[in-house]
């Protein structure tokens, strides 16, 4: 059911054009950064953005410039972990790794623990009202979110068109508290 709903959400995702993800993902920026959650963090881990997803560029230089830390995910396939790594220079620190998603360079891999943390900004594909995910089906954050602080606000960025009424979950899901849309703000029932 998962891999059906995946695979709709992630064709009506791409069936967009480049200018309405863009103008989408600006007003998602302007939603976030208004918020308290945003404005107070210090530690933000965000995911650096592909193939039509919400536009994270923008975010990620208001973080730098307003002397933020930012933190990015660096996926290991053979374990299925996620390590958290600090991005300090987006222009020299990065270049394509698994998945065709942008990653540190070898020398530019800085892990944290992921106790530092003090926003997780989480990617998925589809989304319910209820904060539960589908992401791309290889479980990364299912794996690392239940390890975080529940003290640590978890937004989810997303494109209304991604949002969906129900998400099969399972036990080992783990639900966002809000979802970001270019419409609205969704705190979620868990």
């Amino acid at each position: 059911m998962k891999k059906i709903i995946r695979q709709e959400i992630l064709n009506k995702r791409e069936g967009l054009d480049q200018q309405a993800v863009q103008e989408k993902s600006e007003k998602i920026y302007d939603l976030l950064t208004a918020t308290d959650h945003y404005q107070k963090a210090q530690c933000v881990m965000l995911f650096l953005s592909f193939r039509n997803e919400v536009d994270t560029n923008k975010i990620i230089q208001d973080l730098l410039k307003a002397n933020k830390r930012v933190f990015i995910p660096v996926t290991v396939p053979k374990t299925k972990a996620l390590i958290v790594s600090e991005l300090k220079d987006p222009i020299n620190d990065l270049e394509v790794g698994t998945f065709g998603v942008l990653e540190p360079k070898k020398e530019a891999l800085r892990p944290v623990s992921p106790d530092l943390l003090d926003l997780i900004i989480v990617p998925g594909v589809a989304f319910d009202k209820r904060g539960y995910r589908i992401g791309y089906g290889a479980g990364y954050y299912d794996r690392f979110l239940p390890n975080i602080n529940p003290q640590v606000p978890l937004i989810a960025l997303a494109l209304e068109v991604q949002m969906i009424d129900l998400v099969p979950n399972d036990n080992y899901d783990f639900p966002v508290q809000y979802i970001i849309t270019e419409n609205q703000i969704i705190t979620c029932r868990g």
